[in-house]
């Protein structure tokens, strides 16, 4: 017998009932889920376990499903800021206020997120989506590629091509996106003897280290990057170290840092 919190939570905990009935969950199933509590009618054909989230309740309440920026952050994607309205995917032309529209036939791929995204957000909120589809979730760049190859999609190919499949967090994707668009060369995940890989290097001669607190609160994280950090200094290697914060508020200041480090740099370090 078809379990069905287990069939909710392949949709993240809110399901229509048409989507329960053809993952094999019957009527006396779903009344005696209600009975006990273990699941709640949110609307209309529609159904969400106690925890679920609010806003994935809205949506699938209208009906439809996340889309875009909405969706790459249900989907677990890097996401910059979350969207002041959430964007949902619609199967006919009809807006729902407070919501971002995209029109779909379907509830959108992770493929779809990522085109959405890239069409639909600036440049480096679409980046940050599209680069850890392929990092986190495999995404192949060469279906990407095949998907934006209209005459209209140049600059989501220019965002597909400076996609970088090493990249180790978002918030070196965003060092990334504004150093090049500064004009400098940058390498990621530079091999250092000695100390592993090095975040960014600009410019062959100027080490870029993203410091993300969430990423380094504990002990041994903390440990580590003195450690590299002291590796660096040894190697004669100058390394900046920047904050997420940093990135995504003041990315003038960091660019600023950076033209200052390598001036004040001999010509070959």
């Amino acid at each position: 017998m078809v379990n069905i919190n287990s069939v909710l939570s392949t949709y993240d905990g809110v399901a229509r009932a048409k989507h329960l009935a053809a993952a094999g969950v019957s009527d006396f199933q779903l009344k005696s889920a209600l009975a006990r509590g273990a699941v709640s009618r949110v609307a209309r054909g529609v159904y969400a376990v106690p925890d679920a989230d609010p806003g994935l309740i809205a949506i699938r309440s209208l009906p439809a499903e996340p889309a875009c920026a909405t969706a790459a952050q249900f989907q677990g994607l890097w996401v910059l800021e979350p969207p002041p309205q959430p964007h949902i995917a619609v199967t006919h032309s009809r807006r729902y206020p407070g919501f971002v529209c995209h029109r779909s036939a379907a509830p959108p791929t992770l493929l779809d997120t990522v085109v959405q995204s890239l069409r639909c957000l600036p440049d480096l909120d679409g980046l940050v989506i599209a680069e850890s589809a392929v990092v986190l979730k495999g995404m192949p760049l060469a279906a990407l590629r095949q998907r934006l190859a209209g005459r209209n999609d140049a600059r989501e190919r220019r965002m597909v091509d400076s996609i970088v499949t090493q990249s180790q967090s978002i918030i070196e994707c965003i060092a990334r996106y504004w150093l090049r668009r500064a004009g400098f060369h940058v390498e990621s995940q530079v091999n250092i003897p000695g100390m592993g890989h090095l975040d960014l290097m600009v410019d062959g001669r100027l080490g870029i280290e993203t410091d993300g607190a969430s990423f380094h609160m504990d002990r041994t994280s903390f440990e580590e990057d003195r450690r590299r950090w002291n590796v660096t200094t040894r190697l004669g290697i100058p390394t900046l170290v920047v904050s997420y914060a940093l990135l995504l508020n003041r990315p003038e200041e960091f660019i600023a840092m950076v033209r200052d480090a390598l001036n004040s740099l001999p010509a070959a370090a």
